[in-house]
């Protein structure tokens, strides 16, 4: 395995972990692997910082399981990363509906308390239209 793949590995984890629903409502968690600089544009195009996104995923309820395919992992400076894939969610009857475009880039912090770990600094959410 190449130190690429499993730096995908890594991130690709991390980024998934965020589609679970009790890890998107847990705080410390999401404070941890999101910068202090985080920023967001959803697929409305709006844009969220690093606390209104937190605190969003704290209260959502009723989250739907979300699906994610076609990773790909480019390294654009010394540490930091920018994963490209695609997700999408299922309706009742398994037909894929809510197709989205993610792009997100990766620091690796040099935080005292999450020295050598992955923070996300920026994510979009594109809509694909089918």
């Amino acid at each position: 395995m190449t130190d690429l793949s499993a730096l995908l590995s890594v991130i690709q984890s991390l980024e998934i972990q965020l589609h679970q629903p009790a890890i998107r409502n847990n705080a410390e968690f999401v404070e941890d692997l999101l910068h202090n600089d985080f920023e967001e544009i959803g697929r409305s195009g709006r844009c969220y910082d690093r606390q209104q996104t937190i605190a969003a995923l704290k209260i959502e309820r009723g989250h739907t399981q979300i699906f994610s395919e076609d990773f790909k992992l480019t390294m654009i400076a010394k540490g930091v990363a920018l994963l490209r894939y695609k997700s999408f969610q299922l309706d009742a009857d398994g037909k894929v509906i809510r197709q989205t475009e993610r792009l997100s880039i990766w620091l690796l912090s040099a935080l005292e308390k999450n020295y050598g770990q992955w923070q996300m600094r920026f994510h979009q959410g594109t809509v694909i239209d089918k």
